[in-house]
């Protein structure tokens, strides 16, 4: 198994990339606030059979400042940027988790000859979302945001305990299993914080471009789309179950013992999704 830790630059900002395995291609993108080994668990059970690609976007993790807000057709692009970065051209299967599941999609959408399979793991779900107005506003405030939590000392004092707090109650078990310095390192960063205000702000924006590339973008005749549900809710399950209807998801599958962090609570079901889901 090969294994390459890498920054590499994309519009300006340096991402981080974690490279591993071997095999037919997937992508790992984790949701808003989390980061590239937030995926540990399921990534063994991956790389015996697949070169597994894992990155952080801008803001979060180990990767630079964000340089401009957030976009589904950037984010898209975002992917396609990276997998040339580190040499890997052929179709992917993407996986995309929370928020991360708009921009998997967008991919699908925007990129269908690099893309194998979906996968969709408790992914962020808006049915009728619309773009807020004065984005530019949004941004500002932001930004501006950032910069007085920064200026009081916020992130480094409360940044790793708002992460742990935030794992904990987004299981159905346990805490947060990264090491602390790790955590420290990343969350008591002013551009996480900086980060996660950004994509938070541009949330609504990025669901409602979304939906205009289902009107205007097909997923791939034949694609392979498997959607992951968490939690034992019947409203959330039935949206989700929507969402994979509405994708022509030949797999549904919900996991009512998982937590919306199903990586960490379920980490051999989002494997085996994966493994099922384009490729040999």
């Amino acid at each position: 198994m090969t294994v390459a830790d890498a920054f590499v630059r994309v519009g300006g900002v340096p991402h981080h990339v974690v490279v591993e395995g071997g095999g037919p291609v997937c992508v790992l993108s984790a949701g808003l606030g989390m980061a590239w080994f937030d995926w540990d668990p399921v990534v063994p059970l991956l790389t015996p059979h697949r070169t597994v690609v894992r990155f952080d976007r801008p803001g979060h993790g180990l990767s630079g400042p964000a340089a401009v807000p957030p976009s589904a057709a950037g984010e898209a692009c975002r992917i396609a940027a990276l997998l040339d970065a580190v040499g890997l051209r052929e179709p992917a299967v993407v996986a995309g988790h929370s928020i991360a599941g708009f921009h998997a999609e967008a991919f699908a959408r925007l990129h269908p000859d690099r893309t194998a399979g979906l996968v969709l793991v408790d992914s962020s779900v808006e049915e009728t979302a619309r773009t807020p107005a004065a984005p530019a506003v949004r941004t500002v405030l932001a930004r501006g945001i950032g910069a007085a939590l920064t200026a009081v000392g916020a992130p480094a004092a409360l940044g790793p305990a708002a992460r742990r707090a935030a794992v904990r109650l987004s299981r159905t078990g346990g805490g947060d299993p990264a090491p602390y310095p790790l955590v420290r390192r990343c969350y008591g960063a002013s551009r996480v914080t900086r980060g996660i205000l950004l994509e938070n702000a541009h949330y609504r924006a990025v669901a409602a471009e979304l939906l205009a590339l289902r009107e205007d973008r097909p997923l791939p005749r034949g694609l392979p789309v498997a959607v992951l549900a968490a939690g034992a809710d019947a409203r959330w399950t039935g949206r989700q179950r929507a969402l994979a209807r509405l994708l022509g998801a030949a797999r549904f599958e919900p996991v009512e013992q998982s937590g919306h962090l199903m990586t960490l609570d379920c980490p051999r079901t989002v494997a085996r999704a994966i493994l099922e889901t384009g490729g040999p």
